[in-house]
């Protein structure tokens, strides 16, 4: 396999490719061709078709390598990384992608929506590519080598900046707290959270994307983000972005061991201690 800042650099081509896509799809799309797949959480043949275009060209880039993917267009889906003990019957690389991240905004054409694209050694995260469709933003890490984001449509004419977090403190932060599919058992939580932290931090903000989530933190938009119910796909590339941006991430216990759970907190690294006691607060 090749280094890492290759790869990574391949994959921010193979991830535009399927915002290309997914961009075109969008200018003549319409809701009737929208599968439900459970309350209020929503899929189309643009995720699948997306999908398919990613696996394809992945697969070519690193042909050992497994996949997790949303929609189960590879027949290796069934591989998930839940624990130490079934990590070792793992590929040593698997892919993790979400090929429309955000799909309920990419329904109602409303930004943003994105595709996320992460690599991961065991459960251990090597590299992510996060690409915006309509902001037509790549944002990209791997491991050790910093968060970047690359503008531009043309590719010579593409430029990539160091991403880098905010440093506002919890009174002034901006906080996104996302609304997952799972309403029933998160409502509560979410009402508590709203109690606490409305008018005692700058503001809050609710995207839907978890993937812009991330990169939003990573470069400094917003200064923390929490979510729960959420999928691998939705969070692993722009997790690893997040780290390093020089940010924080753990899931809502607050361990550093999060790629196996199903929830997220990234923050700038200050306020991320009152982000988990307020998170604490609310679960109780």
């Amino acid at each position: 396999m090749e280094n890492l800042e290759t790869i990574a650099r391949l994959v921010c081509i193979i991830a535009r490719e399927a915002g290309d896509y997914i961009r075109k799809e969008r200018a003549g799309f319409s809701q009737e061709k929208v599968e439900r797949k459970h309350a209020h959480d929503y899929v189309s043949y643009v995720d699948k078709g997306s999908e398919r275009l990613i696996v394809k060209a992945l697969q070519e880039l690193v042909p050992e390598a497994g996949f997790i993917t949303e929609e189960g267009t590879t027949k290796s889906e069934e591989l998930r990384v839940k624990s130490e003990e079934s990590s070792a019957a793992q590929p040593p690389l698997t892919w993790v992608i979400d090929p429309l991240d955000g799909t309920t905004n990419f329904i109602h054409g409303y930004a943003p929506y994105a595709v996320s694209i992460a690599l991961l050694k065991d459960k251990e995260i090597q590299l992510g590519v996060v690409y915006e469709v309509c902001a037509n933003e790549c944002f990209y890490a791997w491991k050790g080598g910093g968060a970047w984001v690359e503008t531009g449509s043309e590719r010579g004419n593409r430029t990539s900046e160091r991403l880098q977090v905010g440093t506002s403190a919890i009174g002034d932060a901006l906080l996104c707290l996302q609304l997952p599919y799972n309403s029933d058992a998160y409502k509560p939580v979410i009402t508590r959270l709203l109690q606490h932290f409305y008018g005692n931090v700058g503001s809050i903000r609710m995207i839907g994307s978890a993937a812009m989530a991330l990169c939003y933190v990573a470069a400094g938009r917003l200064d923390a983000y929490a979510e729960r119910y959420i999928s691998q796909w939705d969070y692993m590339a722009g997790a690893l972005i997040v780290k390093e941006a020089g940010g924080r991430v753990t899931n809502y216990d607050g361990s550093d061991d999060f790629t196996c759970g199903d929830s997220v907190v990234a923050t700038n690294g200050i306020v991320h201690q009152s982000l988990l006691e307020g998170l604490k607060n609310a679960l109780s």
